[in-house]
């Protein structure tokens, strides 16, 4: 089974469902590297956020990797790599 991969796009959706948009907020311009408080989005909407990520994808996020993820692309990473196959395969 090929493994699907997290974007962006994906995690705009998922974090409009979990707590929305501020008002003055642009999820549509160069986000990644924008941190989710500048966004205004706290600790609650992460986490909420990341219970719609393990659900959809099928993976468990450590509250703790969740709450330590700053930027959208640090938060997809974190997704990216365990949604990842494992490279350890054994011979």
């Amino acid at each position: 089974m090929a493994s699907k991969s997290f974007t962006l796009e994906d995690l705009k959706r998922i974090i409009i469902d979990a707590a929305g948009v501020a008002e003055g907020v642009d999820l549509n311009g160069d986000i990644l590297d924008t941190t989710f408080a500048t966004l205004q989005y706290e600790s609650l909407a992460l986490l909420e956020a990341g219970s719609l990520i393990e659900r959809e994808y099928g993976i468990s996020l450590d509250e703790e990797a969740v709450d330590d993820t700053l930027t959208p692309r640090a938060l997809i990473d974190v997704v990216n790599a365990l949604l990842s196959p494992s490279t350890a395969v054994a011979a």
